[in-house]
């Protein structure tokens, strides 16, 4: 009879914990399927990613694998000002959204909003240029003339130590400043033009950038195919983890079994 009831407590005790342990994992395997869904539906890194783009930051690891966004050793990376970057960001956030992603749009309605909001947001910074543009600081304009006297003294240098000639740095130096005499205001105009014109440059690559941002959003929209994909998962979820019921002990008394014998 001894053995008769510590066989039963034992049953009784592995069925409980098979029992507990198929709970757990249902509602381990319930919150992975929640984290995915909200993963899936979360753009904060990707706009995160956008911002720092449009700042001209690069992405760097450190010696112990960690990565970081920095700013740019070149100041001619910043594109963009901070109004600039502010109204980009203003405008896709209305686009890049969960909203955007569960909605349901066939191709014809997403080609007219991807051709109305390219027109527009070029329209914009065409005519916004001057504050969405980054100009250049003096500072920056003064080390560029400084990098320019520096590589013409380079250049003097090495013409004269071709030639064979003596060469006397102090000389080359007069010279240049001689020639830059009254003209270094024209000089410093002329590189700030310069800088701001290859800014410019880049206004298609980064239209077509923003514009393809937006335009993969609106895919993911295409015939309601985000909705569908979070159906699926949550249909599979549901099928592969369904709900477990804890049953309650055993009351299968031994002393019966004597009873009946």
């Amino acid at each position: 009879m001894n053995q008769q009831e510590q066989a039963l407590r034992d049953a009784q005790s592995r069925e409980q914990v098979g029992q507990v342990n198929a709970a757990n994992q249902a509602i381990m395997m319930e919150q992975n399927e929640r984290s995915m869904v909200k993963d899936q539906l979360d753009l904060a890194d990707e706009l995160e990613i956008i911002k720092n783009l449009l700042r001209g930051n690069e992405w760097k690891v450190d010696d112990n694998g960690i990565g970081k966004w920095h700013p740019p050793e070149n100041p001619e990376m910043v594109v963009l000002s901070d109004y600039g970057i502010h109204l980009i960001m203003n405008t896709i956030n209305f686009y890049i959204n969960k909203n955007t992603l569960l909605s349901n749009y066939d191709e014809e309605t997403i080609n007219q909003k991807m051709e109305d909001f390219s027109t527009d947001l070029a329209d914009t910074i065409f005519m916004e240029y001057e504050k969405i543009f980054k100009y250049p600081t003096s500072e920056e304009c003064k080390n560029v003339l400084v990098d320019r006297l520096k590589r013409k003294k380079k250049e003097a240098i090495f013409e004269g130590e071709f030639v064979g000639k003596k060469v006397n740095e102090d000389e080359i130096v007069k010279d240049l400043l001689n020639d830059f005499e009254g003209q270094v205001q024209k000089e410093l105009t002329k590189i700030k033009e310069q800088i701001i014109k290859n800014k410019l440059k880049r206004f298609l690559i980064l239209l077509r950038t923003v514009q393809d941002a937006v335009h993969s959003t609106y895919l993911r929209a295409w015939k309601g195919q985000e909705r569908t994909t979070l159906r699926q998962h949550i249909h599979i979820s549901e099928n592969r983890s369904p709900a477990v019921q804890i049953q309650q002990p055993s009351k299968l008394n031994p002393f019966n079994w004597i009873r009946g014998t």
